[in-house]
């Protein structure tokens, strides 16, 4: 573990089937992203990937344990961000495509022992067809967790704000998601995302640390690395150490332009508020 956490670090990365390095994670290759993280501390990665299927899950592990870390998660935006691709699209096709795409990543993170994680790819709303639109999407979602739990993964539900998504923007909405679904699921939070959406994300941790599987961190207000001395780290330190959380911590903002300098920030930033509270 990283000094001073008692959970496991992890930075995003973008898989070798993503187009372009996603814009909130490091910007380079794979191999380059797990050396140098590596080499800063931390313990993992979180993987966005766009097609990568089971099939890929033994190329994907030794390209990140050959230096050390681990993938602790896997992450979907790539499906919408690159693709297009959304649950609540009007076209039957694009909506197939998007769980087809849903489905594999939801098979890779099985084949790894790792949750997957499901945030923009659910879509927004068109005036008068929203009532459709959550319907398909309730049910994509009801094959996914069913997909992610038959093949020893969990799914994560994120928390977005307005500007991503029309569904699901509060914790509580997530979580009644999650409780409605058949096999078990869980939440990510994201400080980011409870920021726009007006929510304490110190609150939103005490209120759901138990049930959340990883806790995504950023900057306030610019969304980028963290900054040494931030008050709120030590506060959410303490509210998922009271609240029983057992997932792992993502780093996951803008770059700045740099991002063996933004990743060394952060984990400079974070491991600095953790030694405050010991």
């Amino acid at each position: 573990m990283t000094a001073g956490l008692p959970w496991p670090l992890a930075y995003t990365v973008s898989g070798d089937d993503c187009r372009t390095p996603m814009p909130l994670g490091y910007d380079g290759p794979l191999t380059d992203a797990v050396r140098r993280l590596s080499e800063l501390g931390y313990d993992g990665v979180e993987v966005q990937v766009r097609e990568t299927t089971a099939r890929d899950a033994d190329s994907l592990r030794r390209t990140v344990e050959a230096d050390g870390l681990k993938v602790l998660g896997i992450g979907t935006g790539p499906v919408s961000a690159q693709n297009g691709l959304t649950l609540a699209d009007p076209s039957p096709d694009v909506r197939r495509h998007a769980l087809f795409r849903l489905r594999g990543a939801a098979r890779l993170a099985g084949e790894l022992g790792v949750p997957v994680t499901l945030g923009q790819t659910r879509g927004t709303f068109l005036p008068g067809l929203e009532d459709m639109q959550r319907i398909w999407v309730d049910d994509a979602v009801r094959q996914l967790a069913e997909e992610a739990s038959d093949h020893g993964s969990r799914l994560l539900l994120e928390p977005q704000s307005h500007a991503n998504t029309s569904l699901w923007h509060t914790p509580e909405e997530a979580l009644a998601v999650v409780d409605s679904l058949g096999p078990p699921a869980g939440l990510v939070l994201d400080t980011h995302h409870l920021d726009a959406e007006g929510i304490d994300p110190v609150r939103a941790v005490t209120s759901h640390a138990g049930v959340t599987g990883c806790l995504q961190l950023a900057a306030p207000t610019t969304r980028g690395p963290l900054t040494l001395g931030d008050p709120r780290l030590p506060a959410l330190l303490t509210a998922l150490r009271t609240g029983g959380f057992t997932g792992w911590l993502t780093l996951e903002h803008t770059q700045d332009g740099d991002s063996p300098r933004a990743a060394a920030r952060s984990w400079t930033a974070l491991t600095d508020a953790a030694a405050v509270l010991s």
